[in-house]
């Protein structure tokens, strides 16, 4: 079996292109990727383990990297209610680069948004259904309005 690394690059760059267009923004792919990362790890850090593996088998390799990068398995987060409260976090996942990616917790929504259709064009709607499950009820009502809407 040989790794076709090419590939896996191509692919991972066709997953951020595709968040970088739906932030309206498709000439800055750093803060996409960036975002990605962010959204990613945001969405890890409410997941069970065996939830994480099943979403990550569906990921393209190169955004299977940018999921695990980091994670630490035995890790205690805290709890969240709203979809403000994500928000936050994903933007506190954004570390120092948060000034230049977020402006507002509203961004940050719409920043969650891109990255969530995008999640839905790579994910089977049975998998995404199963992640969003274990949201909180205002973060997962907003979610399944995201994934359902072109």
């Amino acid at each position: 079996m040989t790794l076709n690394f090419e590939k896996y690059a191509a692919k991972g760059h066709e997953f951020v292109n595709k968040v970088s267009v739906r932030l309206g923004d498709a000439e800055n792919r750093d803060r996409a990727g960036r975002v990605v990362r962010s959204v990613l790890h945001g969405l890890r850090n409410r997941l069970t383990v065996e939830e994480s593996l099943q979403l990550l088998s569906q990921l393209p390799m190169a955004i299977k990297s940018v999921y695990v990068e980091g994670w630490k398995l035995h890790h205690e987060f805290a709890r969240i209610k709203t979809i403000e409260d994500f928000c936050e976090e994903v933007m506190k996942e954004d570390g120092r680069a948060v000034w230049r990616d977020f402006s507002s917790v509203d961004e940050a929504m719409l920043a969650i948004q891109a990255v969530m259709k995008t999640l839905a064009d790579y994910v089977t709607a049975g998998e995404l259904h199963d992640v969003i499950d274990l949201m909180p009820k205002e973060i997962k009502q907003h979610f399944m309005v995201w994934v359902h809407t072109p």
